[in-house]
C-alpha cells in the first residue's frame, strides 16, 4: 500500500467514525429535543437572547452554533466561562436562554459558572455526554450527545463528539427557524452580501 493510499484509508476510517455516531445520535433524539426547541422559541417570543457557552473545542463549536442562530434570525451570543467571571455575566437577563456544551460536563470553569447562571434565573439547555454530569444536574433540558468513540487512535481528540454537537446544534436552529416560520425572503434579508444574498 501506498503512503497516499494509506492516508485515504485513515480519512475513510475518520469519517466511519464520525458517519456512525451521526446515525447513533439520530436514533437517540426524544422529547427532549422538542422541549429545547419550545424554550429557544418561547425566549425569543419575550425578547430574551439564546447564550452559547463552553470551554476549548466546545467553545469554538459553540461560536459557529451561536453564529447560525443569530443568522436566522435568532439572536446569539457567544460567553467565555472565564471572562463571564470577569464582568461579561451582565449579558445575563433572566428571559434568556444559556446553550452549555461540554462533553465530559465536568470542565471547571463551566461547573464554577453553573450556580451563577441558575441564580439569575436563565434557564439551561445542555448539550453533554455524560447525562449524570454536573452540567447535566445544572441544567433544564439536556441533550445527549454522546459518542461511542472518536475518530483518533487515542480515543482523545474531540472529533467524533464536536462534529456530534455540531449537528445538534445545526438541528436546533434549523427547527427553530422552522417553527419561527422564517420565509426565504426574511432570511435574504440577513444575508445582503455573498451568494447567499444573491440567491
Amino acid at each position: 500500500m501506498s503512503a497516499s493510499s494509506s492516508h485515504l484509508a485513515k480519512a475513510q476510517a475518520v469519517l466511519d467514525v464520525e458517519i456512525a455516531a451521526l446515525q447513533r445520535i439520530r436514533e437517540r433524539l426524544d422529547g427532549a429535543f422538542d422541549d429545547a426547541v419550545e424554550l429557544l422559541h418561547g425566549t425569543l417570543a419575550n425578547n430574551g437572547k439564546i447564550i452559547v457557552t463552553g470551554v476549548g473545542k466546545s467553545f469554538h463549536i459553540g461560536q459557529k452554533i451561536a453564529a447560525t442562530f443569530t443568522s436566522t434570525g435568532a439572536p446569539a451570543n457567544v460567553l467565555h466561562p472565564s471572562e463571564a467571571m470577569h464582568g461579561d455575566l451582565g449579558l445575563l437577563r433572566p428571559e434568556d436562554v444559556v446553550v452549555a456544551l461540554s462533553y465530559s460536563g465536568e470542565s471547571d470553569e463551566l461547573v464554577n459558572l453553573l450556580p451563577i447562571i441558575k441564580r439569575t434565573g436563565v434557564r439551561i439547555i445542555a448539550l453533554t455526554g455524560d447525562l449524570q454530569s454536573t452540567l447535566a444536574r445544572h441544567s433544564d433540558i439536556v441533550l445527549d450527545a454522546s459518542v461511542e468513540r472518536e475518530a483518533c487512535p487515542f480515543n482523545l481528540v474531540p472529533t467524533a463528539s464536536t462534529t456530534v454537537a455540531l449537528a445538534i446544534g445545526d438541528a436546533l436552529a434549523v427547527a427553530l427557524l422552522e417553527t419561527r416560520g422564517l420565509s426565504r425572503e426574511e432570511y435574504a434579508s440577513l444575508h445582503p452580501g455573498g451568494a447567499i444574498g444573491r440567491a
